[in-house]
């Protein structure tokens, strides 16, 4: 891969090896800086004697390399909020006190009917001067209705650390926030919600008052709801309204990538606005007007769909692209692609641990690399079909390249992905060009009738075609499981195999054959892994109980009526499954007495009924019964009590602090999680 051997490459991989090192091991940033400092000096000695040779020396590379390695990691100490000593979660010790915060509403997150989020910025906790992101929950009421972005308000309330998944293989959505430096949260109550005169005047305050105003002035022309909602997520970067049917049917059709804002509408802005400034005179001062106004353009239109990763990723790159248009010099794209990555993670490095930042680098790294060998298989003369010939191979390159990530994000894949592409991309040029100029006039209040009537009517064709295709459920492969060391080797098959393809010879043909045999190896390594596991657990299931038993790839769900009814969807239980390759193959009602390995296990439930006589090792308490605890531990004897969700929480407590006063280990799901026995 001649790729590889671009200088800068290799010094962007070894900038996001420490972004990953920094990330997992949480080195302590003096012991950060001090070793970058360090290597400062190997590096400008060897500068020094490099400049001397007219051969470079390894030396030279590997202290270069050395220390972007380290200016990465200082990059992820530094924009690691946690390190801040204003963060206000220093200021948190104890979850159950009520404190006093002052905070500026930054963006709004996608709610529900009763709830609207957002996240926050801390001015102010319990009068004490502090910083921070914070996720706020506010009831979505007429009272609340004055609240925007840029408001400042004031709320008395827990603030609650984010958690860590309560069930296995579960999304861990507390380990999400922390990657965006947003380390807890706060439920507002509305009387507790006290909103100020003051309004932060940002480039997001201003950002959200022009989406706004554009979303009012079409709605106030009877713009169908469902049409908004996705010209919404197209051109403005807002899928917070975007009901689930809709979005499942993108999802299933392989086209949720358009809802996204990405290099392909940031690509198709900068086509449009090269279009229009053609009259423009080929001298300096027409060449000048012209770069600028595509920058500022892009900018533009980045800032009024939210800076979010991906938006941000293709603005910075294309306007690379638009200055060596400018400087007419034939740019390489790699070189685009790697310095706008660059520089996006040594502002944001958080943005390297974004499931859409990773999948849109990788769909278009995979797009300029392997859509030329593709396309060669075949050169259709007529021009018709040499469009849509292109726009196949432009979107089998881009899933070639994502696929594997997709799946071990989300297990599944859509087949037809290349049918909806081959149909939209051509039709979502029109529906682009129409959207913005309709964005623009309604940001004026000036929106001609046939206009807007035009681009409702694209955006409802297009939303019964991705119904249509989505109906296809058989060609939509599902909780499809992979691990991250299946995941490392699938990307390396397909790379070996694009290379062989692209220039063959023995030497390829070998490490082909051998990322093929590596790739098997992970896979049989796995499915003996999980053959040989024999585990019992008990979930977090709200105000339910649900116990599993699984040997090898097979489970035994134990539960009530609730929660047996209802197997198929519920997504601990899924999520768990999908990890172990398992399936269920028998369901049970929950037992009073488990046998499992060499350990005894008995459920008490309300009722309260045990046998004095079993001395078991471990005692699970469900649905609240109501016993003398105290006795239950002397007479016999566990090693351990375990409480599930389908208790009180102040039952859970009382047990909590006998537990810990007679020196026996208390393990509660809803604070703990899972519970297994292996």
């Amino acid at each position: 891969m001649k790729i590889l051997h671009f200088p800068l490459m290799k010094i962007t991989i070894w900038f996001i090896l420490g972004i990953v090192f920094s990330y997992y091991l949480n080195p302590k940033p003096s012991t950060t800086f001090l070793i970058t400092g360090l290597f400062f000096v190997p590096f400008i000695l060897t500068l020094f004697f490099a400049r001397r040779d007219f051969i470079q020396k390894i030396y030279f590379g590997f202290a270069t390399y050395l220390l972007f390695f380290q200016i990465g990691s200082c990059t992820q100490v530094i924009h690691n909020e946690f390190y801040n000593e204003d963060n206000y979660i220093h200021l948190i010790k104890n979850e159950t006190d009520y404190h006093s915060v002052e905070l500026v509403l930054r963006e709004k997150l996608k709610g529900n009917s009763s709830i609207n989020k957002y996240i926050g910025l801390v001015k102010r906790l319990d009068n004490k001067a502090c910083s921070g992101k914070i996720l706020v929950q506010i009831p979505n009421t007429k009272v609340n209705s004055r609240i925007h972005i840029g408001s400042t308000i004031q709320i008395k309330g827990k603030v609650i650390s984010n958690k860590k998944s309560l069930n296995p293989n579960q999304f861990d959505y507390g380990k999400y926030l922390n990657n965006k430096s947003i380390f807890a949260q706060i439920y507002a109550k509305t009387n507790s919600i006290k909103i100020g005169d003051k309004i932060d005047r940002n480039i997001w305050y201003y950002s959200d008052h022009l989406r706004n105003i554009i979303i009012a002035n079409l709605e106030k022309n009877n713009f169908s709801k469902d049409e908004l909602q996705v010209v919404s997520a197209l051109i403005l970067g807002q899928q917070q309204d975007i009901s689930k049917e809709i979005l499942k049917d993108y999802q299933y059709a392989g086209a949720i990538h358009i809802l996204s804002v990405s290099g392909l509408h940031v690509g198709f802005i900068l086509l449009f606005i090269t279009f229009l400034l053609k009259p423009l005179p080929k001298n300096k001062i027409g060449n000048t007007t012209r770069l600028l106004t595509i920058i500022f353009s892009l900018w533009g239109f980045a800032i009024l769909a939210g800076l979010s990763p991906s938006v941000v990723r293709s603005v910075t790159m294309f306007s690379f692209v638009a200055v060596g248009m400018y400087l007419k010099r034939s740019t390489n794209i790699f070189h685009t692609l790697l310095v706008s990555m660059f520089l996006i993670l040594f502002f944001q490095p958080s943005f390297l641990f974004d499931v859409g930042f990773q999948l849109s680098y990788l769909s278009l790294f995979f797009i300029l690399w392997l859509q030329p060998l593709i396309s060669n298989l075949w050169m259709p003369k007529n021009k018709i079909v040499s469009y849509f010939w292109d726009i196949l191979t432009v979107s089998f390159a881009a899933q070639i390249g994502a696929f594997p990530l997709s799946i071990f994000y989300f297990h599944q894949f859509p087949g037809l992905f290349f049918i909806t592409n081959l149909i939209i991309i051509p039709f979502l040029i029109l529906i682009m060009g129409l959207g913005v100029l309709v964005m623009v006039l309604a940001a004026f209040d000036f929106v001609p009738m046939i206009t807007m009537k035009s681009l409702e009517f694209c955006l409802y064709f297009l939303n019964k075609i991705i119904n249509w295709v989505a109906s296809f459920e058989q060609f939509i492969i599902k909780d499809i499981p992979i691990n991250w060391q299946t995941l490392f080797c699938l990307y390396l098959l397909i790379i070996a195999v694009v290379v062989l393809l692209k220039k063959p010879n023995y030497p390829k043909i070998v490490v082909a054959l051998f990322s093929l045999l590596l790739f098997q190896s992970t896979l049989l390594a796995t499915r003996w892994e999980i053959q040989n596991q024999h585990e019992w657990i008990i979930f977090n299931s709200w105000k339910n109980t649900l116990i599993t038993e699984r040997n090898g790839n097979k489970v035994t769900v134990y539960g009530n009526d609730s929660i047996t009814h209802k197997i198929a969807s519920n997504t601990a239980l899924k999520s768990y499954l999908i990890a172990n390759n398992s399936k269920v193959t028998e369901i049970n009602k929950i037992q009073n007495l488990y046998y499992f390995k060499d350990k005894k296990i008995i459920v008490i439930d309300s009722f309260g009924v045990y046998s004095k006589e079993i001395n078991p090792d471990i005692v699970i308490l469900r649905q609240s019964p109501k016993i003398n605890l105290e006795r239950l531990i002397e007479i016999n004897r566990p090693k351990l009590i375990v409480a599930d969700a389908s208790n009180y929480k102040t039952t859970i407590l009382l047990w909590k602090s006998i537990c810990i006063k007679k020196k026996i280990p208390f393990h509660a799901t809803v604070e703990k999680g899972f519970y297994s026995v292996n």
